[in-house]
């Protein structure tokens, strides 16, 4: 006797050929919903309509169609228990031995602009994740398929099989059918989330997942396992990107990637350059030219630009190509290449180059996984404001210099705390990161500024619970300082500012990066 197969798939990749192998090759026969019936028909193959097989109309505008006992007591039935299989003989049921369904274009509806409420909840499949689920809890007794990828893998394993799919092969299938709904579910809950105004900052629940975009070597280490995953059925970010050239990417790789992702979207209004290291910058700076960007970031701490990781604001151009061929570096990241770039670029084979158009895609929220759980934190998109800074010392700065202060406080908001960060002329000159002490990051960073200290400016990324960093850095010669305030010693700060002919202005708001 045939086997039987239902197919009612939203996307039609590759389902003809798929029936028309089972058909030639393995004696199948076929009942389908109407969409994927009538591409059947079409293609020239024999299949029944649900709606005939079930005696049962489709309804409420095909809302309706394979809820229904026929159906489901056909998925379900465990053909080793004889009450089940009376059951199927009393009510005149076929077993079915394949289905394969994929679901409405629910994600693809609500990444598409305008897309009002009601027509996001059309694209809400019901019939087919209650299908997907009832195949999977079933695995034991038949296939299901729900991405066309699976297609040729299954036609193997039955020609492999004498025609018959393996209890793995089904379990494993199985399996990607719950990871489906699953990722479906919470794309219906996150976007209903986003609908529900209940004044709440954070939602009650939270859930995430992805599917796995690539395989790593290994993580941050070699004896840590890892993959990089995507969120959403439409790629974005970083899965959006095209790798014009080099290696494949690593966890590391793309860690620092998006940390030099994050400073590179502070600076829209001018040709930017982010030099980046373990994720923190060794080097930021904006310019004239693309070039003249680059080469004062790089420029900034060329020693610990070996071996970094680069992110421009604009497309690159023949000048900063060449540039960029002059030094090891991991990767690149612009919003594009010129194409006598992309020919300069070439002779350095194992660099990466990856083009994001939209460097703006980054992330709403923050999330780290603690024992137990996780944290989830709205994104720092907190702008700096010049007309709100709060300027406390008797010297007040020039238009010049609160672009100077804002310069190094958009860098300090990216850089591990407690950080500092020196610069003058719109570079770097000096990065404090990660240090344990606020004065310990204010020595590193104008150490690392040296004699380029004078006539600089200093960001810090929390306020100063003592004087001292104030006089160190008037001692070293800078002549503004950008911090939050909010310390109960804040007037000692300003005393101090005051006395040394420092210009000082607080914002009001913290930067502090973990």
């Amino acid at each position: 006797m045939a086997r039987l197969a239902l197919l009612s798939v939203s996307n039609k990749t590759g389902i003809v050929e798929l029936a028309r192998r089972l058909q030639e090759e393995f004696n199948f026969e076929f009942i389908s919903s109407g969409g994927t019936a009538k591409v059947l028909k079409d293609a020239g193959l024999t299949v029944a309509k649900v709606a005939d097989y079930t005696g049962s109309p489709e309804i409420l505008g095909g809302r309706v169609k394979t809820l229904h006992p026929r159906i489901h007591g056909g998925i379900l039935a465990r053909r080793d228990n004889p009450q089940d299989v009376k059951d199927l003989e009393d009510n005149q049921i076929r077993p079915i031995d394949l289905v394969v369904v994929n679901l409405y274009p629910f994600e693809e509806t609500i990444a598409k602009d305008g897309v009002t409420l009601p027509e996001a909840v059309e694209q809400i499949d019901i019939g087919g994740p209650a299908m997907l689920r009832a195949s999977a809890k079933n695995f034991a007794h038949l296939t299901v398929l729900c991405n066309p990828a699976q297609y040729e893998e299954y036609l193997q394993e039955l020609r492999q099989n004498k025609g018959e799919a393996s209890l793995e092969f089904r379990q494993k299938a199985a399996l990607k059918g719950f990871l489906h709904t699953s990722e479906y579910d919470q794309a219906i809950s996150s976007y209903l989330s986003n609908q529900v105004s209940d004044n709440q900052q954070s939602p009650q629940q939270f859930s995430i997942a992805g599917q796995q975009v690539q395989s790593l070597r290994y993580g941050e280490n070699p004896h840590q396992s890892a993959a990089w995953y995507q969120t959403g059925a439409n790629p974005s970010g970083w899965s959006a990107a095209t790798k014009l050239q080099g290696k494949a990417l690593s966890y590391n790789n793309l860690v620092d990637l998006e940390a030099a992702r994050r400073i590179i979207t502070e600076f829209t209004d001018s040709p930017a350059a982010v030099v980046l290291k373990h994720t923190n910058p060794c080097g930021v700076a904006t310019g004239n030219t693309l070039v003249e960007a680059y080469q004062k970031a790089f420029n900034a701490d060329s020693m610990s630009a070996f071996g970094g990781i680069v992110a421009l604001n604009q497309p690159i151009d023949a000048a900063t190509a060449t540039e960029l061929t002059k030094t090891f570096l991991e990767c690149v990241v612009a919003p594009g290449c010129e194409d006598d770039a992309k020919e300069i670029i070439a002779a350095k084979s194992k660099l990466r180059v990856l083009i994001l158009p939209d460097l703006q895609s980054g992330a709403k929220e923050t999330i780290k996984v603690i024992a137990g759980g996780f944290l989830m934190q709205s994104a720092d998109d907190f702008l700096a404001d010049a007309s709100k800074l709060q300027i406390v010392t008797d010297k007040k700065p020039s238009q010049k210099e609160i672009e100077e202060l804002l310069f190094a406080w958009k860098v300090c908001k990216h850089v591990k705390s407690n950080a500092i960060v020196v610069s003058n002329q719109l570079t770097t000159l000096g990065v404090g990161a990660g240090q344990m002490n606020r004065v310990g990051a204010v020595k590193i960073a104008l150490e690392q500024a040296g004699d380029k200290a004078k006539g600089g400016f200093l960001a810090s990324d929390g306020f100063f619970p003592f004087d001292d960093s104030v006089k160190t850095a008037a001692e070293a010669g800078i002549t503004g300082i950008i911090q939050p305030g909010g310390s109960l010693r804040d007037q000692d700060s300003i005393k101090a500012a005051n006395e040394l002919g420092l210009t000082m202005v607080l914002t009001g708001n913290r930067h502090f990066l973990h």
